[in-house]
């Protein structure tokens, strides 16, 4: 599962606002706002998650690490 600090990443990454993560997921803004203050894996459906995963490797970013060991993002190696 992806953490709160690597939603935030990947977000920043990319130079995405909420609001472009919003429109990309499909999620509300309110809902993502809320995943990324939490600590740790966000308490949120899994079927959630999977897609704020799937919309950022889609535009490039990796997760790398654990959330227990190092947890972060970086660009897809190609």
């Amino acid at each position: 599962m992806i953490t709160s600090d690597q939603i935030r990443a990947a977000r920043a990454l990319l130079r995405w606002s909420g609001k472009d993560l919003a429109d990309k997921t499909g999620l509300g803004f309110s809902t993502l706002m809320r995943l990324e203050v939490l600590e740790g894996v966000p308490s949120a459906q899994a079927k959630t998650l999977e897609i704020i995963q799937k919309t950022f490797e889609e535009a490039g970013v990796e997760f790398i690490g654990t959330p227990e060991s190092g947890a972060g993002v970086r660009w897809k190696i190609q």
